[in-house]
């Protein structure tokens, strides 16, 4: 009995510890200089009005979080993408990773079956670093085109303009 005890506990410890994109989301939202947003159920429309071009390579999103680090520093970058390598590392799979002095590209993901599920896309250089998290059901030879620099540079900025352009900071609809 007692062991049975000791493994539960030690199992739920485990389990606890693990690093998650919602741990990493949750411990730098409030760092300074983070510019960060996570689309609750209540605003998925805004995800459904997402240009067709953004649209047709992501699919369907079921969660969408985006947190990105302006002015970062060397020690902060390191930490950073550290933090990220421990996301990465539990239960995702690597489906591009380029780790250059002047970049660290990396595009993650959880598969089921042939669908991609979660997909992780983080983007760090010598003056900003930000990533994406997108869960729902995703075709992967489509986010693995994101490994292609001009794809990814489009998706990052057509996915952001999107965004920006559907996001009413008001919630008085005479605004």
């Amino acid at each position: 009995m007692k062991r049975l005890f000791l493994l539960i506990v030690l199992s739920l410890l485990l389990m606890s510890c693990g690093s998650s994109f919602q741990s990493f989301y949750n411990n730098h939202k409030a760092d300074l200089g983070t510019t960060s947003f996570q689309v609750p159920n209540f605003m998925k429309a805004v995800l459904g009005n997402i240009s067709p071009g953004v649209k047709h390579a992501i699919g369907n999103i079921s969660d969408f979080k985006y947190i990105k680090f302006s002015n970062v520093d060397a020690l902060k970058r390191q930490s950073l993408i550290n933090e990220m390598n421990a996301v990465t590392n539990s239960g995702y799979l690597d489906v591009f990773r380029k780790n250059d002095i002047e970049q660290t590209r990396i595009i993650s993901v959880k598969e089921l079956g042939i669908v991609v599920t979660d997909a992780i896309v983080f983007n760090s250089t010598e003056t900003e670093t930000y990533a994406y998290y997108l869960q729902g059901n995703f075709d992967p030879e489509k986010i693995k085109s994101l490994a292609d620099e001009t794809t990814f540079n489009t998706f990052s900025s057509d996915l952001m303009q999107n965004y920006n352009t559907n996001l009413s900071p008001s919630f008085n609809p005479n605004n």
